[in-house]
């Protein structure tokens, strides 16, 4: 919506009604609601400055600033200092089983999502001595760095730092797309896995990518998946938005229960 038609709308929806109780800011609030409710701004979308949009509905620019705050108290919009002030990028929170082996890809296109990935990093070095332990190698057997910014319909989700062992993807197999495809496309799908969950606040290199704001909560996932020779394939450290998931676990009572 651009900024005439955001106009016209707020003027058609009776802020200075003298049937419509409540103060001019909370009429304001409310009529941007609307418009996010309806679709009619997007998430992402930028807002006018207080400035033009005072002028533009010919109110105080108390009135503009005061509607604005509540706003951003609720979530609905965020302020990006040196930017201005947005719709927010609410996410649906989603449900993950901690019992299915499932990559990212596979997950998002199941829940009828557009997976996708942008590559911040991809290169080939020596294994740490603590990725040699965990992966099973020599100190001299290379492998396959590959950090990754993981999209769901356009709206960043994750990070992924993963470490490959070079002898199962090489460098040139290794993109955009699904990991698990990549290696499974090579004969080295991976069949388990153990996964550790942490919770943790991200750093504001992290947060930016993400789209919140720094210190804001993520779930660190580490996770150690094995092909079906018991092989190590995959060693990945991932940060999710905490606003985004619910990692879920089925328990069940166990034969020694008294």
């Amino acid at each position: 919506m651009d900024r005439t038609s955001l106009i016209a709308e707020l003027n058609s929806r009776g802020l200075r009604g003298e049937t419509v109780a409540g103060p001019l800011y909370k009429r304001l609030a409310q009529a941007l609601t609307g418009l996010i409710q309806e679709g009619l701004l997007k998430p992402g979308a930028a807002l006018p400055s207080e400035r033009d949009l005072s002028e533009a509905l010919e109110v105080g620019r108390v009135t503009v600033r005061a509607a604005y705050r509540d706003l951003l108290n609720a979530g609905t919009l965020d302020s990006k200092h040196g930017s201005g002030t947005f719709v927010s990028n609410k996410v649906e929170r989603m449900e993950q089983s901690l019992w299915r082996l499932n990559s990212f890809s596979a997950d998002m296109r199941s829940r009828g999502r557009v997976p996708a990935a942008k590559i911040l990093s991809r290169g080939v070095s020596a294994p740490s001595p603590d990725e040699a332990f965990l992966l099973g190698l020599q100190l001299d057997e290379p492998v396959l760095r590959l950090d990754r910014l993981r999209f769901a319909d356009g709206l960043p989700l994750a990070i992924e730092r993963s470490v490959v062992p070079v002898k199962f993807l090489s460098e040139e197999a290794a993109g955009e797309g699904s990991l698990y495809d990549a290696l499974a496309a090579k004969g080295h799908r991976p069949v388990r896995a153990v996964q550790r969950l942490s919770a943790v606040t991200l750093d504001p290199s992290s947060a930016t990518a993400l789209e919140v704001k720094p210190g804001a909560p993520a779930l660190l996932i580490e996770r150690i998946s094995r092909l079906d020779d018991q092989r190590v394939v995959e060693y990945t450290r991932s940060h999710y938005r905490g606003d985004a998931y619910d990692f879920v676990a089925e328990l069940r009572i166990g034969d020694d229960y008294e």
